[in-house]
């Protein structure tokens, strides 16, 4: 289904940069909040910082695809020295077909990294590449997301029940 995770992380510094050569992940597209920081916080932290280091290491590009204003994502993704798409309007993947492009991957070889099923899995699974789901990094702000998070449980409980794992 396409809301329920294919796999599960406790959060983006768990997710390896061996296993995701070993997936033949080449690409990510990172979501901003709640997923590589706080909702809202311009402030990365250090061990987010080197998870980064260590996937560009490994040979793995990455960039930013969020549906917050570029007020708000292009900030935070200069300082980090990322590309950025923002509006990307998910669960449309009209954000991952600019990155994609970007990249100059194959969608096999790309994977979306996010927190929220409605928005960062959906628009995977639209698009046909993995997502990594990650549980979200703090408590969300916005009153609209609070409600979409009402609704996940189900997806995730249905990705445990399947046998999935939480990847720590």
């Amino acid at each position: 289904m396409l809301l329920t995770p294919e796999i599960v992380f406790k959060n983006v510094e768990a997710i390896a940069p061996a296993w995701l050569q070993s997936q033949g992940i080449t690409a990510l597209v990172l979501d901003v909040d709640n997923t590589l920081t706080g909702d809202g916080s311009q402030v990365l932290d250090a061990t987010v910082r080197q998870w980064l280091d260590a996937v560009h290491a490994a040979g793995i590009s990455t960039t930013i695809v969020s549906n917050n204003t570029p007020r708000r994502v292009a900030p935070f993704a200069e300082k980090i020295g990322l590309a950025w798409v923002a509006m990307a309007c998910k669960p449309l993947p009209v954000g991952l077909f600019v990155a994609r492009r970007r990249l100059g991957v194959r969608r096999r070889q790309m994977a979306v990294v996010g927190d929220q099923l409605f928005t960062d899995r959906l628009a995977a699974g639209l698009f046909g590449v993995r997502c990594l789901f990650v549980l979200q990094r703090g408590p969300d702000k916005s009153k609209g997301v609070k409600l979409k998070r009402k609704f996940e449980p189900p997806f995730v409980q249905k990705y445990y029940q399947k046998g999935g794992v939480l990847h720590e």
